[in-house]
């Protein structure tokens, strides 16, 4: 008889509670951040119709992670992509938004028939859909069958992940969704695609290939340095931020595929210390983007526009608002002593210490990983420069930045408990690492006993001798100490060499927001030293009165979307092609029609049978 729905219908681990846990301490400010949010901009037929999908859709989330079956997982991830969906949409009178859901729609389709087909080769040996029954079944499957497996496990979870190159819906999806729903979608929902990756790559089917890591470590490596480059030449606010989604995905997944790595060479203690890096990053970027997205939204309320280039002097008239940002830029940019900080400072050292433990080209390969994430830090403080210098500092660039007033108290709330969150996660890591540690262990079925913690020690592994050092209060307070002893030299230093001059204004007079700094001219460098991937091109006109006076000058620069363009550009052309060929199957014919449905009839017959 068929096990179709078996008695582990739902289950209750420490990952699961673990992922519970991330999806209500970001859904909950959301939700009291969207009183604010939406009044005034729906009416309330509509804004109950969102408060309604909301719920569905955190519920669904929390059925994607707790699911103990294979159908009810299915079930609870087709009804999480629908509610987004119609939040992605919820503003119909965009056609941006439309746009936006289609893409949306589609990719995440193509992810469910890759996860389906893996479930069924899964279901095909195990004959249930229980996910303690597929875990056994999968230790007498074949390595080629398991490599299959796992591709396609990558391909359906990597789409809803945003994993380079299938993140082409996040610029597009993110920025059309109300503010709330962004915050959960970037910091929570894309997680659950990190969750299928753990629960069905780690837990069920087994790493039994070296290559499956290496994979996932290059796929990160690329998609932290995608998403933080092309974050680097947004103008949008919300795209910006939807492009460090990508990096950050990578940077969790780097974490994910070292232990994936460090399992296949036979290093229990590194892996579960890598998963751990990775999962406290995902926790960290759950808060600290959600609080960036719950402020982007805050400025869009102001000024009706997420064009930072029109932006500018909003610290003055949004106090809240800009310190919110500014702890949020400082923590995805892994400044100390914030959350940020903490977990990619343990991603590196798991790379040195797998770097330790490794020979020959691997040792190269994983100290290369490490230069890129440093790099990808470095790259991400820049862009987070740009973006709160050039929205919140110097004077309004326009008509919205000068009427803007700060945002409403429910709003403010959403946006005080996540930038709490922000501190807390960073000063009390050694204590969150215990817990996390315990997650890891349980998804990769390794005992965690020889793992000792102490106020500022991780010892992996007492007989081998490796630990690491971890005081994060103690950096507090050191940069406290420094920070005063700095200031108090400098306003020393100030008094005595005190002299005004006008700003020099190189031979104009009358400087306004014209002259300042923009957006543009900040990524230039970037975009220059990047050239080679960007592909940008612009575009001048000049207008002049006569030969020596210019009456007006346009100048447009573009980057080109590479993956777009070279990958799902001819794609999308051959299917219109292939759509229109195959018009012929409908001629209208009522027959016909009743044919093609029996016949479909007949081959679903054959193959449950097959099953």
């Amino acid at each position: 008889m068929l096990d179709l729905l078996p008695k582990h219908i739902f289950l209750s681990d420490p990952l699961s509670l673990f992922f519970l846990f991330v999806i209500f301490i970001v859904s909950l400010p959301s939700a009291i951040y969207s009183f604010g949010y939406l009044k005034g901009e729906y009416p309330l037929k509509k804004i109950i119709l969102s408060w309604f999908l909301l719920a569905i859709f955190i519920l669904s989330m929390a059925a994607v992670v707790t699911a103990g079956n294979v159908l009810v997982f299915l079930v609870a991830w087709e009804m999480m992509s629908l509610a987004s969906y119609f939040l992605v949409v919820f503003d119909t009178t965009h056609e941006r938004s439309i746009k936006a859901g289609t893409i949306y729609v589609v990719m995440t389709q193509i992810g469910a028939a890759f996860l389906i087909a893996a479930f069924m080769i899964m279901y095909s040996y195990a004959r249930s859909f229980d996910l303690f029954a597929l875990k056994n079944a999968c230790l007498a499957m074949p390595a080629q069958t398991k490599n299959i497996i796992f591709v396609s496990l990558l391909i359906g979870f990597g789409t809803k992940a945003g994993i380079v190159p299938l993140h082409i819906w996040l610029p597009y999806a993110h920025p059309q969704a109300p503010s709330h729903i962004s915050s959960i979608m970037s910091g929570v929902m894309i997680k659950t695609a990190i969750y299928g990756i753990i629960r069905f790559v780690m837990f069920i089917l087994g790493v039994s290939a070296a290559w499956w890591g290496v994979l996932v470590l290059i796929l990160a490596v690329i998609s932290c340095l995608v998403g933080v480059i092309y974050a680097l030449m947004e103008h949008d606010i919300k795209k910006l931020l939807a492009y460090h989604s990508v990096e950050n995905i990578g940077i969790i997944l780097l974490g994910v595929g070292l232990a994936m790595f460090f399992t296949s060479q036979g290093l229990p203690y590194l892996a579960v210390f890598s998963l751990m890096a990775g999962l406290y990053h995902l926790v960290n970027h759950a808060i600290f983007k959600g609080l960036l997205f719950l402020c982007a939204g805050s400025v869009y309320k102001a000024t009706g526009t997420r064009d930072i280039e029109k932006l500018g002097g909003l610290i003055k008239t949004m106090p809240y608002t800009a310190a919110y940002f500014l702890l949020g830029a400082m923590a995805i940019s892994a400044l100390p002593p914030l959350n940020g900080f903490v977990s990619e400072w343990l991603t590196l050292q798991a790379f040195f210490l797998g770097a330790l433990n490794v020979i020959g080209g691997t040792k190269l390969f994983l100290g290369f990983c490490a230069v890129m994430l440093a790099l990808t830090s470095g790259l991400a403080a820049a862009c987070f420069v740009k973006a709160f210098g050039i929205t919140f500092l110097a004077g309004p660039r326009s008509h919205y930045a000068k009427e803007a007033k700060e945002v409403s108290l429910s709003m403010k709330a959403g946006m005080f408990f996540l930038s709490l969150l922000t501190i807390v996660f960073g000063l009390a890591a050694t204590m969150i690492i215990r817990y996390l540690t315990r997650a890891a262990g349980s998804a990769m079925d390794i005992d965690i006993s020889h793992m000792q913690f102490s106020l500022n020690n991780i010892t992996l592994n007492p007989q081998a001798g490796k630990s690491i050092y971890l005081s994060p209060p103690l950096l507090a307070l050191v940069l406290l100490v420094l920070g005063i002893t700095g200031l108090v030299i400098f306003c020393a230093w100030r008094r005595k060499r005190s002299v005004r001059h006008n700003t020099w204004d190189c031979g104009y007079y009358r400087l306004d927001a014209r002259n300042e700094y923009t957006a543009t001219a900040f990524s230039k460098p970037f975009r220059i030293a990047f050239s080679f991937f960007l592909l940008p091109y612009r575009k001048t006109q000049k207008i002049r009165e006569s030969f020596y006076h210019v009456r007006s000058f346009t100048y447009e620069t573009h980057t080109i979307q590479v993956f777009k363009k070279y990958l799902y550009d001819p794609v999308l052309v051959l299917v219109f092609r292939s759509a229109k060929s195959m018009r012929r199957l409908q001629p209208g014919s009522i027959h016909l029609y009743l044919m093609y449905i029996f016949i479909t009839i007949i081959l679903l017959i054959v193959f449950m049978r097959w099953f």
